[in-house]
């Protein structure tokens, strides 16, 4: 029975000598994969101390609010140039015809530049076959203080319309 206990005795001491050794490479393993998780981590924080990743946050959030002031400043200047291009002399029509049923051709004309509002100005230009006459007539919403000819109306009518 001794000699059964002593090869028992014997297997225990190699079987925990065994564990020993697997837990030591266990060890070891995770002391590098340890090493190198704290190499990684360093470089995230740009350095050793903590306070770099809240210095970082803290410039993020600066840039952040400079852009938000920097959208709201870029805002209210497209909408000033959006008021300004209402009020440009952009919608403009010509309108030709022949003046005088004795013959010639659409020599006489009517232009009407007005903006958004329909203020402006209509230009008219007669042709006969001795002169020229060439009249302009101020133009606020769509009307004028001057009467205004069927054609010049048709070029008022004609340059507010949808394109």
């Amino acid at each position: 029975m001794g000699e059964l206990f002593g090869l028992n005795g014997n297997l225990v001491v190699l079987a925990i000598l065994a564990l020993i050794v697997v837990l030591f490479i266990f060890v070891i393993i995770l002391s590098v994969k340890l090493s190198s998780l704290r190499k990684r981590y360093t470089q995230m924080m740009n350095g050793t101390r903590s306070d770099n990743m809240e210095q970082l946050l803290i410039d993020m959030q600066e840039a952040i609010n400079g852009q938000k002031a920097e959208s709201a400043m870029t805002s209210a200047q497209v909408d000033t140039i959006r008021q300004s291009l209402t009020k440009m002399k952009s919608k403009v029509a010509i309108h030709r015809y022949n003046a005088f049923n004795d013959g010639g051709s659409n020599l006489s004309f009517t232009i009407a530049i007005l903006d958004d509002f329909q203020d402006g100005v209509v230009l008219t230009g007669i042709h006969s076959r001795e002169q020229m006459y060439l009249y302009a007539k101020p133009i606020q919403n769509g009307q004028s203080t001057y009467t205004l000819s069927p054609e010049e109306k048709e070029a008022i009518n004609q340059s507010v319309k949808p394109s």
